[in-house]
């Protein structure tokens, strides 16, 4: 059934269905706005069967939804949801309120979201009633009361800003509930929910549309070929794909374009999946082109039997050039029946098939140069990881793409712009092989400044061992960036903010980084590192005889972060670069411990701080000393690790046409630095992401296994600083 109308109480908007409507992509007609306010929100049908109540049409938007687990994923969750959907009716108490927020923030101290380990319809009551109380919540927002609460109200308004502010624009006020600050409003932009242009924010009328789609009836694919890992430019692709999916309420299935053996491997098949879950896209199903293998083989046939397409023995080279000419093969006025002979040679892999290939029969003179008569089958008897060795030939990807995006029911094709060329080629084969016409959507590539994308100069890298792998910290592949410290979260809404624009634009990883260290900032643990070969001991004559250890929090304003045990000791270490600035009577602070009197500086002969001795002076006040400094305790309980920092594979920004990436390569991408770490990082898991005080943020790659072997920290960028060797 179709919702035919909405209406609903001027003075009592239900935000949370409103709200809910525009994050799932349920349409809803224009309400009808009443000025009896003792009249219900209600749903009529195009049956004329009603729904009425703001919790009843909520939960109608959850079942119907398309985003998964919308209302739970099982009847204890569902309940669950119930249970705060009565909750938060308490939001709209005045003096309950700020009690609520309390509890609410404390709820969500170590949780993403309200119900499980998804968006539901929970999130948007509660969200939405905060936004209904305007500028009583935003002045809370904008305080350290409520850090869990606001880390959450946030992360939702920013992954749905467009249609959420919408909403919020114009049943709560002229201003909604504000911009994200990292979204720019000139940009084309797209999260999660709406697109809009040059800031029109949530105008239905600037959105970026699919041509002729219906809700309900569009399907996608993503397709990447399994010769590598995803790297940033495919997840723009696939997240893109997921956008109009949700948006349309249509379906998103994973194909593998798998028809090129000799590069292709179970291996990269299976690490694709993995990323593809990383990046949270939801496919309906996953299908391979190799599925299609024998069908394509068919038509193949079938153009050589209607003089479509004809077999070519042309060496390559002279291929190519003859194209670019606009000059006509010798072969292609050769019979049908020399074409089939010469057909069967190429499906048996023999001496003679292996000269030839199957080319279609389009127009040389084309100014289009795809249309010049494009390959369609190669000889290539190499084993498929999938089906072994039963074909001899392989269809190229321009010949299989438009024949199996059609018999899959693909409505709309999404093509990055670079392949704009050949959206002619793609479909004039569909036309020649009878079937339907498939929509092409281009969008833009995702370029980043100083970053290759292109798997054969990725696998160069990987094949003469310049990484140490494809999820190699220095690799723009989804795995890396990940393994350097990148929250999927980050990498979600950069490139969602990217949008479907067509214009294409270069990026800065700063802005990535940027967005990622808002996100871990606030709760990632803190803990103390020196330089092991430069490192000063420092004497506090009146110190502790004996050491003793107090718990102090991880992490000063997130208490989810845990505790940690802290060791003082009359003999501490301290970074040179610090004992350096010091002065003889010089009083510094001593970072969660207090003030202390630097009375003797030691130095060698070549005028380097050997040692310094000093005095605690507890009472002092932390606001009168310029320097506040790490330290870490002399016991053998320190722990060794190991900072590793990272630069550019290249160092040119951009690579122009026909520039060899040999030529621009960085001669040291890598810097280890030996240190010395707290005792808490004993405890530190593979994948936590930490603060170094003073140093930066850091992700555990190697833990602690034993006394020797050090921890191995890798050094996330934030955005400020330089990421690139000068």
């Amino acid at each position: 059934m179709e919702i035919k109308q909405l209406s609903f109480a001027a003075d009592s908007p239900p935000l949370s269905v409103l709200a809910s409507s525009k994050v799932a992509a349920v349409v809803l007609p224009t309400p009808t706005i009443t000025s009896d306010s003792s009249s219900p929100p209600t749903f009529i049908f195009s049956d004329g069967t009603k729904l009425q109540g703001t919790y009843v049409l909520l939960r109608y938007i959850g079942r119907v939804a398309s985003l998964p687990n919308f209302y739970g994923q099982d009847a204890f969750q569902s309940s669950q949801i119930d249970e705060w959907l009565e909750y938060s009716s308490i939001l709209s108490s005045g003096s309950e309120f700020e009690n609520a927020c309390t509890c609410i923030d404390s709820y969500l101290e170590k949780r993403t979201f309200l119900v499980g380990y998804c968006l539901s319809i929970a999130d948007m009551a509660i969200w939405s009633g905060l936004a209904a109380t305007g500028q009583r919540w935003d002045s809370l927002r904008k305080s350290k009361k409520y850090p869990n609460l606001v880390r959450w109200f946030n992360s939702i308004f920013t992954e749905y800003s467009d249609g959420l502010n919408e909403v919020t624009t114009t049943y709560v006020g002229k201003r909604g509930v504000g911009k994200p600050t990292t979204v720019k409003p000139k940009e084309q932009q797209v999260v999660n929910g709406d697109i809009s242009e040059k800031g029109k924010v949530g105008s239905r009328t600037s959105e970026v549309d699919l041509p002729d789609a219906e809700i309900g009836k569009v399907r996608l694919r993503f397709a990447p070929e399994p010769s590598g890992f995803l790297h940033i430019g495919h997840a723009k692709a696939a997240l893109l794909n997921q956008y109009f999916a949700h948006r349309y309420q249509g379906e998103l299935i994973v194909r593998f374009d798998d028809t090129n053996p000799a590069k292709e491997s179970s291996e990269f098949v299976e690490n694709l999946l993995k990323d593809i879950e990383t990046l949270g896209i939801k496919f309906k199903k996953v299908t391979h082109t190799s599925d299609y293998f024998d069908k394509l083989m068919e038509k193949a046939e079938e153009l050589i039997r209607q003089g479509k397409a004809y077999i070519d023995d042309t060496p390559r080279e002279q291929m190519q050039k003859e194209r670019m000419d606009g000059i006509e093969s010798k072969c292609r006025n050769n019979s049908v029946e020399e074409n089939l002979k010469l057909w069967k040679e190429m499906m048996k892999g023999s001496e003679r098939g292996l000269q030839c290939c199957l080319r279609g029969k389009l127009d040389m003179q084309d100014p289009n140069k795809s249309l010049r008569d494009p390959v369609y089958y190669r000889c290539n008897p190499v084993p498929h990881h999938r089906i072994g060795s039963k074909y001899n030939i392989y269809p190229t990807y321009d010949f299989a793409c438009p024949y199996v995006d059609a018999i899959e029911g693909i409505s709309h094709a999404l093509r990055s712009s670079e392949y704009h060329d050949r959206n002619a080629q793609y479909h004039r084969i569909q036309e020649d092989l009878g079937v339907r016409k498939v929509h092409i959507y281009e969008f833009s590539r995702l370029n980043m400044v100083y970053t290759l994308l292109s798997k054969r100069n990725l696998r160069w890298f990987v094949e003469n061992g310049k990484v140490d792998g494809w999820d190699d910290p220095r690799f723009p592949t989804v795995q890396g960036i990940v393994r350097r410290g990148l929250k999927v979260e980050a990498l979600v809404q950069f490139i969602l903010e990217q949008g479907a624009s067509k214009n294409l634009n270069l990026m800065e990883w700063d802005k990535l980084w940027t967005i990622n260290k808002k996100i871990i900032d606030p709760v990632c643990p803190r803990h103390t590192a020196v330089i092991e070969e430069r490192r000063v001991l420092l004497t506090l004559t009146n110190g502790p005889e004996n050491p003793f250890v107090r718990i102090i929090p991880r992490h000063k304003k997130h208490e989810g972060a845990g505790e940690k045990a802290t060791t003082y000791t009359k003999r501490i270490w301290i970074e040179y670069d610090d004992a350096k600035c010091i002065a003889e009577n010089e009083e510094v602070t001593l970072m969660d411990w207090g003030n202390a009197r630097v009375k003797e500086i030691v130095k060698d002969e070549s005028g380097n701080v050997t040692q310094l001795i000093g005095v605690l002076h507890l009472e002092g006040s932390v606001k009168t000393t310029k320097l506040k400094l790490t330290w870490l305790p002399e016991t053998t309980e320190l722990v060794n690790i190991l900072l590793m920092e990272f630069d550019y594979l290249i160092t040119k920004k951009k690579l122009e046409e026909g520039e060899n990436f040999l030529d621009v390569l960085n001669p040291c991408t890598k810097r280890e630095t030996a240190a010395l770490g707290d005792s808490n990082m004993r405890n530190l898991k593979r994948g936590e992401i930490l603060q170094l005080e003073r140093k930066g943020y850091f992700r555990c790659d190697v833990p602690f296994i034993r006394p020797s072997k050090p921890v191995v920290l890798f050094a996330i960028p934030d955005g400020r600083q330089a990421t690139s060797s000068k």
